[in-house]
């Protein structure tokens, strides 16, 4: 059997999301390998698993530091008693008062969360103060991503504005660079390169404001290779655990492997060139053009068409296959597919093991 094949196929339904523990384990594995001995440098984020099995691997593995993106996610970390958690997101609103209430119930971690101006910063502040907590937070710096975070220019008034406010601390700047995707791994790490400088040289003109040292976190699956030589900053990588078609391809030089597809199957055969499964936009992320999904053990089929329950799907020859044909793909993007699904379901070794709930899929776990 290919390492994908279930023994037990006919038993699952479809559409189905897959983890294979044993590559996700693997993924890990390599991701601890290319940092070396200096595990605190890692602070993956788990917007891509959002399962709490998932994340107790990382644990397990000695990482204690993790980014997320939103409260649910944060509670499925706090529920696990992960030591170190940023909610690497713009909190307003009622969130305010959901971020009040991870502190209160889950006390053995460490909540963090980001500002890139300074009315978040004054509302974080007000409410803290309201509740006698404190916490933490990072200066969100825009570095070329451009949707959220403070232009660069514009930090050091943002810094010295909130550096007074009582019951929040500014300890360091978050620098996502998610916008360097350069195939080519030179070029790749000289665009990371170009951003750390611009980044680094921030942090020291606000640590000559403050007298303090400032922590630095960087990079996600796309350019974390690139920050991993420079031993004062973090990484956020996150689709590392899983994998997916496009990181494959855009990354050759990144050592991980598919550990999570979707399985489909054929519902319908159309004409001589042309079949239907069972993967629709609610069972495989949609956001990008097609084809959004390939096909391990079909590796010609091209997606051309699809709706919500429907994969419209080009063969070479349509009489080479058949109504209940088992197809096992690889979402071209995996963290949104994973966000479709209640619970996947666990192989090794072929063999269906368990189910693990994808729990901060969820708004809200309980907070």
């Amino acid at each position: 059997m290919q390492w994908y094949e279930i023994d037990s196929i006919d038993t699952i339904d479809s559409p189905s999301l897959i983890v294979y523990a044993s590559r996700a384990q693997e993924n890990i594995n390599k991701l601890i390998e290319m940092v070396g001995c200096n595990v605190d440098q890692l602070r993956p984020h788990v917007k891509t698993n959002k399962i709490a099995e998932v994340c107790q691997m990382m644990m397990d593995k000695g990482i204690r530091n993790y980014k997320c993106a939103t409260i649910a996610e944060a509670e499925m970390l706090g529920i696990l008693k992960t030591p170190n958690v940023l909610i690497a997101h713009q909190l307003m609103g009622p969130k305010l008062n959901r971020l009040v209430s991870l502190i209160k119930t889950f006390p053995a971690t460490k909540f963090s969360c980001l500002v890139d101006n300074i009315e978040t910063a004054t509302a974080v502040s007000k409410i803290m103060v309201q509740e006698a907590l404190t916490i933490d937070a990072y200066i969100d710096v825009n570095i070329g991503m451009n949707r959220s975070g403070i232009m660069t220019d514009k930090a050091t008034t943002l810094y010295t504005a909130s550096a007074p406010l009582p019951s929040i601390t500014i300890i360091g700047l978050h620098c996502y660079d998610g916008h360097i995707r350069e195939t080519d791994i030179n070029v790749r790490n000289a665009q990371a390169d170009a951003v750390f400088e611009n980044a680094d040289t921030l942090r020291k003109k606000l640590e000559a404001i403050s007298s303090s040292s400032l922590e630095l976190i960087m990079a996600g699956s796309c350019s974390f290779s690139g920050h991993i030589k420079r031993k004062d900053i973090q990484v956020s990588p996150g689709t590392f655990v899983f994998w997916d078609w496009g990181y494959k391809n855009l990354f050759p030089d990144l050592p991980f492997e598919f550990a999570c597809l979707v399985v489909t199957r054929i519902i319908s055969i159309i004409d001589e060139h042309t079949v239907c499964v069972d993967l629709g936009h609610k069972a495989v992320a949609a956001e990008n053009p097609m084809p959004r999904v390939h096909f391990l053990n079909a590796p010609n089929a091209e997606p051309i068409g699809q709706s919500e329950e429907h994969l419209v799907v080009k063969v070479q020859d349509a009489t080479k296959h058949r109504v209940g044909d088992i197809w096992y793909g690889v979402p071209v993007h995996i963290c949104p597919t994973v966000a479709l699904y209640d619970n996947a379901i666990i192989v090794n070794n072929n063999k269906v093991v368990e189910n693990w709930e994808v729990v901060a899929r969820k708004r809200k776990i309980t907070i």
